[in-house]
């Protein structure tokens, strides 16, 4: 038997989040642009995943504080000038359909796919895929269209399996035998069980397939629909049931990464800024479930050609040193210690300071005898001599910084210390 045609697929990533909940590392960027792991950007994740998975046809649809997004993509996200169909291309709030519209931005996820349905009739692609910008996860696109072909769907929506306690945050899905959906409920309050599986539940990790008459149709009905919020998960899947289409869900853990052993479990929404600080502590076991350092699935990003990391100094108390640590390019470890913790570009720690349990942005200096813990400090910030950050959180709160329910202090960008 023949191998099935490949698809023609078009990438859409919904990248204009304001991440309200990340504040205040959202205080001058989107959440697609924080950064994460030590050197790259949480958008970096599914720009990689369509890269390693042969689909070089990607639009990124942009909006809320996009500058430093904007800047990282063109930059360091660049193919050649002689593929046509080889291209990321930032695509920014337009009012494109101001005539029909009028003066508005997106109105929610699907109405940012709705005011760009001219990009896909100018690629005309078989296959639309509509990913989120914001999660933290590895996924073979291309195996979920070759299931998307195989079961003839009109639409696919990538599934995840979650504890029935949290799914309330998620559009909870229900599936016959092979996959196909027969229920589908936005952040309900009361989410369905998986069948026989009363403490766990199947939702939507946000990432869809979409043939491409169906996402017409659908999109077209729902942007001229005054009562609908224009969401994919609210609205259009929704409709999209009720309207008889064929909606599979695809089984994530079914998902294979070339050079990993075992299931693909790892997925994170990192929302919040206790769960974005989970993530990244995730990065630093011996065995992190997910791996920076797979030679198989390469993870690009931007490339700043940083000196090395450099440890100084051996002598009594005063030692540079790091353990089940992350340092990019340029760290620099004077004579302090670092423990468990995520180092970005050109970070000094000076000697007998002390690091745990900490996310430190680029071009931040720890002072002499300063102690950090349990804490994410974005760029350019300055900790003086002595100080002390996630040790007296009535301190750090009365300093002005944030702190998370989970004990996590967060100190903004650019942040100078009133000694």
């Amino acid at each position: 038997m023949p191998p099935a045609k490949r698809l023609r697929v078009l990438g859409m990533i919904l990248a204009g989040g304001q991440g309200s909940r990340l504040y205040p590392l959202t205080a001058k960027r989107s959440k697609p642009a924080v950064p994460f792991g030590a050197k790259y950007r949480i958008i970096d994740f599914v720009l990689n995943n369509f890269m390693n998975s042969g689909i070089y046809s990607v639009y990124v649809l942009i909006q809320y504080k996009a500058q430093s997004l904007t800047e990282h993509i063109q930059r360091y996200w660049r193919f050649g000038a002689f593929l046509d169909d080889h291209f990321i291309i930032l695509v920014p709030a337009q009012m494109y359909r101001y005539e029909e519209l009028g003066p508005v931005w997106y109105r929610g996820t699907a109405d940012a796919i709705y005011q760009n349905l001219h990009l896909i009739d100018n690629n005309d692609p078989e296959v639309v895929a509509v990913f989120g910008g914001d999660h933290i996860y590895k996924m073979n696109i291309r195996h979920m269209v070759d299931f998307h072909q195989d079961v003839a769907a009109d639409v696919t929506i990538a599934a995840y399996t979650v504890p029935i306690e949290e799914a309330s945050r998620f559009g909870v899905i229900q599936v016959d035998e092979q996959w196909r959906i027969v229920d589908f409920q936005e952040k309900p309050e009361h989410p369905k069980p998986i069948p026989g599986r009363p403490g766990e539940a199947l939702v939507s990790m946000g990432n869809y397939l979409f043939d491409k008459e169906p996402l017409v149709e659908l999109l077209e009905r729902d942007g001229k629909d005054p009562e609908s919020s224009h969401d994919f998960g609210k609205d259009v899947l929704p409709a999209a049931l009720a309207g008889g289409l064929r909606l599979f869900a695809y089984d994530f853990q079914s998902n294979p990464i070339p050079g990993a052993e075992g299931a693909n479990t790892y997925w994170r929404d990192v929302g919040t800024l206790d769960s974005y600080f989970e993530a990244n502590m995730d990065l630093v076991a011996v065995l992190p479930q997910f791996d920076l350092f797979n030679p198989e699935w390469p993870l690009r990003t931007a490339n700043l050609f940083s000196p090395p990391a450099k440890f100084v100094h051996e002598t009594g108390e005063r030692v540079g040193q790091a353990f089940n640590s992350l340092l990019a390019g340029g760290v620099i470890v004077s004579g302090g210690t670092v423990r468990e913790s995520v180092l970005f570009r050109r970070v000094r720690v000076n000697s007998y300071s002390l690091v745990e349990n900490a996310v430190l942005f680029d071009d931040v200096e720890v002072g002499r005898h300063a102690k950090i813990k349990n804490a994410v400090i974005d760029k350019n910030v300055r900790i003086p001599e002595g100080v002390e950050i996630g040790y007296d959180l009535e301190t750090d709160r009365a300093r002005g910084f944030t702190v998370t329910p989970g004990g996590v202090v967060v100190v903004p960008k650019g942040y100078r210390f009133d000694l």
